[in-house]
């Protein structure tokens, strides 16, 4: 009996200390949220019992991804906006920096100086795609379209076939700065 009511006031007294678990995050506010662990949290679709994914069911689940220095963190609707994000995001990918709209805002001083959990996020996906985020906005803020073509260049899109050591390593060539 004073198993169970130890288990029942730990519970409680999480809540009450304001905890974050990415499971309890209402799907609203799941991305680019970090758990009181340390994980950042996800959205996933639903997968139903016979095995069938459901698009129109999301879930918020803790990711093995880890911030550093962060937690207990839900990002503001500055940040999503300044930023590009988009609060419904599903899972964590680097797909978004192809796109040089979203590269514009993630790269802009709104975002960039402002907003440390989103960069930091978009900086760990740039780099394990072999491409230097600040270098990235760099170019991009030169020209979008060189920007997007050296991302893609660096190795960032290679097909499932090529082995890790076929792989190119990637950094973008531009001029240095003064």
């Amino acid at each position: 009996m004073a198993l169970i009511l130890f288990l029942v006031f730990s519970v409680f007294l999480q809540g009450a200390l304001g905890e974050i678990i990415c499971e309890e995050l209402p799907v609203g506010m799941c991305s680019f949220s970090i758990a009181s662990s340390g994980k950042r949290c996800l959205l996933e679709t639903y997968v139903t019992n016979d095995g069938r994914t459901s698009t129109s069911t999301l879930q918020c689940k803790t990711s093995e991804v880890v911030a550093e220095n962060m937690k207990d963190w839900i990002e503001s609707d500055e940040c999503i906006s300044a930023c590009g994000a988009e609060r419904k995001s599903v899972g964590i990918s680097s797909d978004s920096l192809l796109e040089p709209r979203f590269t514009s805002k993630l790269c802009s001083p709104e975002c960039h100086q402002k907003c440390r959990n989103i960069v930091d996020l978009y900086h760990n996906l740039a780099l394990g795609e072999g491409v230097f985020l600040p270098d990235l906005c760099k170019v991009q803020q030169a020209s979008p379209r060189r920007a997007m073509t050296q991302f893609l260049s660096s190795g960032a899109a290679a097909g499932p076939i090529a082995s890790a050591a076929e792989a190119p390593t990637a950094s973008l060539d531009f001029a240095p700065g003064p």
